[in-house]
């Protein structure tokens, strides 16, 4: 039923075991790894929530600090970015949400 030989095809493969080598990856250098847009724009707006108090960007800032956090390549100068980028953000938070009220646009005389 079954077309295959286990001796036959062993004897016509012309794939050679002994030369096979496992996979090792390129050494890349720090500096040669590709910019980290996600922390680049998470700390943007960060700084925005912050300055401007605006809700949207501190909680947008969050989201690209999770999402900077999980492709991380460079440990070192990723977490520093990652880090103040949260700072920022979690700022953001807690002056929007706990801090003062904005004055409003209508005064009564």
């Amino acid at each position: 039923m079954s077309s295959h030989n286990n001796s036959s095809s062993s004897a016509n493969d012309p794939r050679q075991p002994s030369a096979a080598k496992p996979y090792a990856p390129p050494m890349v250098l720090p500096q040669d790894l590709p910019v980290d847009y996600a922390g680049f724009i998470a700390v943007i707006f960060g700084v925005a929530g912050v300055m401007f108090r605006y809700k949207l960007c501190s909680w947008l800032a969050i989201i690209f600090c999770a999402q900077s956090l999980t492709n991380m390549r460079n440990i070192e100068n990723d977490l520093k970015q990652v880090s103040m980028a949260s700072m920022f953000a979690i700022m953001g938070l807690v002056t929007n949400y706990l801090g003062p009220t904005r004055p409003s646009a209508q005064t009564q005389k």
